[in-house]
């Protein structure tokens, strides 16, 4: 049952998703590219006194992609780049390590079944690298 929850919500925020888009006033720019899967993504930020002020993605995946770069956009806008730090790293153990709860994350913690197939946790960090990227 949550199962079937954590699935639906993925394939809304696929179909569906939030914060889509070029960011026309962004400070920070990055493209994060797949070679194993063909996925790519340009995720755009405005930082505004140590804060994302908007986060902005474009690009195309599969749905485990997408779902992610949306739902993280979700997670980050408002965030100081000290709490967004902390969220990338605990999404990352979510997927990575068998001890990661994704305890601060929200609607992030849906992607915790992803990392029993190893192929497809590239695609749900994606974008989320790809956010990291932005701001080095």
């Amino acid at each position: 049952m949550l199962e079937d929850l954590y699935q639906e919500m993925i394939l809304d925020h696929n179909q569906h998703p939030h914060h889509y888009g070029v960011l026309e006033a962004a400070t920070h720019h990055a493209h994060g590219y797949n070679p194993l899967c063909g996925d790519e993504f340009d995720v755009y930020l405005r930082i505004e006194e140590g804060r994302i002020a908007d986060i902005r993605f474009t690009g195309q995946g599969c749905a485990i992609s997408k779902s992610s770069a949306s739902i993280m956009t979700d997670e980050l806008i408002g965030k100081t780049l000290d709490e967004a730090s902390v969220l990338f790293e605990d999404f990352h153990e979510l997927l990575t390590s068998e001890t990661g709860t994704g305890a601060k994350l929200g609607k992030a913690q849906v992607f915790s079944g992803v990392r029993e197939f190893p192929a497809r946790v590239k695609c749900a960090t994606l974008a989320w690298h790809t956010f990291k990227s932005a701001l080095e």
